[in-house]
């Protein structure tokens, strides 16, 4: 071979290393599986302190983006770097919902990782196990087990919840978010103008046949005086359906993916959800429900309420009974929204779900990144979150600004329950703690017996919790890659047309004729394939 020849191959060769060298520092320098990286000895514990700095990707919730800029300027972290002294540079991806997640895919596609994701990470393509051996986040069980004691002397304490965290594959992949009590799991559910209740001599009630004499009589009685039928008996929108199965679940059902005793079913292809439809359908027709459900925002959410024109609608015990009880008390000093049952066919009758989360919601996941050079600090950083210190702050925040003890009971100070700036208990709060929203460590049930000062918010939480069964919501499952991205496959126009026909038979837009149709069609679109993948994750879930 000539010089000029080898010279060209060696030129080549070296272009190859160079590319070979980029791609690995793209997937992060990974060569072998992390997992495997992760069972090799490490520095003892004793040897290892928290790091120096980090950098840590986390939406910014809105409960702080109206006060802060960054989660650097709320007290818990303020005062955990003063515990810690690891300096912490907040990344936040800037807008909400699909902005977020396209920008955390140009992050993971680009490589530039931070340390720390913080993101919900069963919703990932093709799952958190691929994110692992894809060279995205480490494998976390040996280093929890060696450099985080909090952590894992909650998990042996609660082996339930080990079960939550923990892949198909025995992976744990994120320090999470956990509801530290029964109380904490159920917040959402049906609320009605208590006040107009009164005016009209009627009760709360309880069946879906009750909720249409009291929608009806809302619409006919002119509770809000004015002379005019301007009132809106109900506002129920469509996620509040998806997600938690509003009102539809008094047939026994959610409409979306549930376990019914180890199975999995859609409800949406079950004769029962036509019945729902038909019956929404009718409450549409004669005005109880409102008739822009389906592009409703909270803006206009907020201004048909405080307009004294909105009777009910599903939404949050805070956002909903705390929030309106606030905006409308000066101008309406007679107002009221109370919680009501989640409806049933029949009295006595509960419904098949209502809105309860498990321990583990899939949110606020803190991952740790390939990129991560010190992953035994990180580690050790994060596990301050669960011990009793960093159970305080989180939860509370700093003692003698935001809480104070009193007879052993940490009780927020007036600068969140009756901030001088006028901010509401949430937003006020999360100038300190991250007990408000969510955030990898353990919510501690005095956080919502405060936030639920109001009698009514009190009686939500058992209202909602006494009327709905709960015993077919699914649990965290998780899917191989393969079965991942088949899901996301077939879920991704099916889920467009399922919308847009459920809003249209809702409106008449479609005859209820065409339900077998719709049904059908959703088959045809791969929805029992889709239930067969559930079903695969949930029998691997139950034998974890």
């Amino acid at each position: 071979m000539g010089q000029k020849k080898l010279k060209t191959l060696s030129v080549l060769l070296s272009l190859l290393m160079v590319f070979a060298l980029g791609i690995a520092g793209c997937s992060n320098k990974q060569t072998v599986k992390p997992a495997e990286t992760n069972t090799k000895e490490g520095p003892n514990p004793e040897d290892v302190g928290y790091p120096e700095k980090l950098t840590y990707w986390v939406e910014l919730n809105p409960n702080v983006s109206v006060t802060s800029k960054s989660l650097n300027d709320v007290g818990v972290y303020q005062e955990i770097e003063k515990a810690t002294g690891t300096k912490v540079e907040f990344k936040h991806p800037s807008g909400e919902g699909d902005q977020v997640t396209e920008q955390f895919n140009l992050m993971i596609a680009s490589g530039n990782l931070p340390d720390v994701i913080e993101y919900s990470w069963l919703t990932v393509p093709k799952g958190p196990d691929n994110a692992i051996k894809n060279g995205t986040i480490i494998r976390l069980n040996e280093l929890i087990e060696k450099y985080a004691p909090n952590f894992s002397k909650y998990l042996d304490e609660h082996p339930d919840i080990k079960k939550m965290i923990m892949t198909d594959d025995g992976n744990i992949y994120s320090f999470p978010f956990i509801r530290g009590d029964e109380s904490l799991k159920i917040f959402m559910g049906p609320l009605l103008r208590n006040d107009w209740l009164k005016k009209l001599q009627l009760d709360i009630p309880s069946t879906i046949s009750e909720f249409e004499e009291v929608l009806t009589a809302i619409k006919e009685g002119d509770p809000n005086g004015n002379g005019k039928q301007d009132e809106i008996p109900l506002l129920l929108e469509l996620a509040d359906i998806k997600g938690t199965g509003a009102f539809a679940s008094a047939w026994g059902i959610s409409p979306w993916f549930y376990n019914d005793n180890g199975t999995v079913k859609f409800g949406s292809i079950q004769p029962e959800f036509g019945e729902f439809l038909t019956t929404m359908n009718s409450w549409y027709e004669k005005g109880l429900l409102d008739p822009d459900f389906a592009a409703m925002d909270s803006k206009l959410r907020d201004a048909k309420m405080t307009g004294n024109q909105l009777a009910g609608l599903y939404s949050y015990t805070g956002s909903g009974i705390g929030k309106y009880t606030g905006l409308m008390k000066e101008k309406y000093p007679d107002f009221e929204l109370f919680p009501a049952p989640h409806p049933g066919l029949k009295e006595g009758q509960k419904a098949a779900m209502g809105q309860k989360d498990n321990s583990i919601p899939g949110n606020a996941m803190a991952a740790i990144t390939t990129s991560a050079e010190n992953p035994e600090e990180i580690v050790k950083w994060l596990d301050f979150a669960y011990s009793e210190e960093g159970h305080m702050l989180f939860n509370f925040g700093i003692e003698g600004v935001s809480y104070e003890m009193k007879d052993g009971y940490p009780a927020y100070t007036a600068e969140i329950t009756k901030n001088p700036d006028g901010l509401p208990f949430t937003q006020a709060a999360g100038k300190y703690i991250r007990a408000s929203y969510n955030g990898p460590f353990v919510q501690d049930k005095r956080y919502i017996e405060q936030y639920a000062e109001l009698p009514e918010q009190k009686e939500a939480i058992k209202i909602w919790d006494e009327s709905a069964e709960n015993k077919i919501n699914m649990p965290p499952i998780t899917m191989t890659a393969e079965e991942n991205e088949e899901y996301a496959s077939i879920m991704s126009d099916l889920e467009t047309y399922y919308d847009e026909m459920v809003i249209k038979f809702i409106m008449g837009d479609t005859s209820m004729d065409k339900f077998e149709e719709f049904v059908e069609t959703l088959k045809g679109m791969g929805i029992e394939r889709a239930i067969e993948l559930q079903q695969n994750a949930l029998d691997r879930y139950n034998k974890r």
